[in-house]
């Protein structure tokens, strides 16, 4: 009779078993155990009667709800996948019309400044001419006839409209 102290570690290592496994073995055969002066728990295991070989490991039967919980999962992954894969197609498609709105709105607000310099210098035009007329109308100049200082407002009152219209045209 061979008996010796061995630690769980131990005896786990020549039984080749995880070390729960060895505690476990100790418990079921009642084996003795003491503290070692390390604090660690010893076994008394006589070796010559120690035939042990472990009990392959069975498959646990899958538990049939859990089983059905996991499809159930998987089927609602796959329907969020698709779902996501929808609505970040939609999200493409709307960026896409953003894109063009905000490329049309660009072209809208450069066509609506130049509406608002050809206004302005349409405005300043017709106050010019304005008072081009206004002058024609009240001038009268001792020492010059009415008619001679009337067509030489003429004359300037067509230099600015061609002026002007060559000023438009570039």
């Amino acid at each position: 009779m061979c008996v010796e102290l061995l630690t769980y570690a131990d005896l786990s290592s020549r039984l080749n078993v995880s070390r729960e496994a060895a505690r476990a073995l100790a418990r079921r055969r009642r084996w003795p155990r003491s503290r070692s002066a390390d604090g660690k728990a010893v076994v008394s295991v006589d070796l010559a009667t120690l035939r042990y070989t472990p009990r392959p490991r069975r498959a646990r039967r899958a538990d049939p709800v859990d089983a059905s919980l996991a499809r159930i999962e998987a089927v609602k992954t796959e329907a969020f996948k698709a779902e996501i894969a929808r609505l970040e197609s939609i999200a493409t498609a709307y960026r896409v019309v953003f894109e063009r709105e905000r490329e049309r709105a660009d072209r809208l607000a450069v066509e609506l400044a130049q509406a608002a310099a050809e206004a302005t210098a349409a405005n300043a035009w017709a106050t010019r001419l304005e008072d081009e007329v206004t002058a024609l109308r009240s001038a009268r100049h001792p020492g010059g006839g009415l008619a001679g200082q009337a067509a030489s407002r003429l004359g300037h009152l067509a230099a600015a409209i061609i002026q002007s219209d060559r000023a438009a045209r570039r």
